[in-house]
């Protein structure tokens, strides 16, 4: 544990933070499997609109800084990619 006020305070903060960042990585994750499980059934538009959840969770997670923004567009960019792979 730490000794120095400024220590103790950044502990505090740093379990705040890292709460908030868990729920908002975790439900960025349950949006995702369950848009990628809507691909996977093949209803064109369940899929379209469990896609659109996931990426709205995902910019919310990557505005918030728990996610980085470029691993975000990553995994928008591959359930977008599975998506329209959907029609061909």
């Amino acid at each position: 544990m730490a000794n120095i006020k400024s220590a103790e305070k950044r502990a505090r903060q740093n379990v705040k933070r890292y709460e908030r960042n868990r729920v908002l990585r975790s439900s960025a994750r349950t949006a995702i499997k369950n848009a990628r499980a809507a691909i996977d059934d093949g209803d064109r538009a369940a899929a379209e609109k469990a896609v659109h959840v996931a990426v709205r969770a995902l910019d919310k997670a990557a505005s918030k800084g728990a996610i980085h923004a470029n691993n975000a567009a990553r995994r928008k960019s591959r359930i977008m990619l599975a998506l329209n792979k959907m029609e061909a």
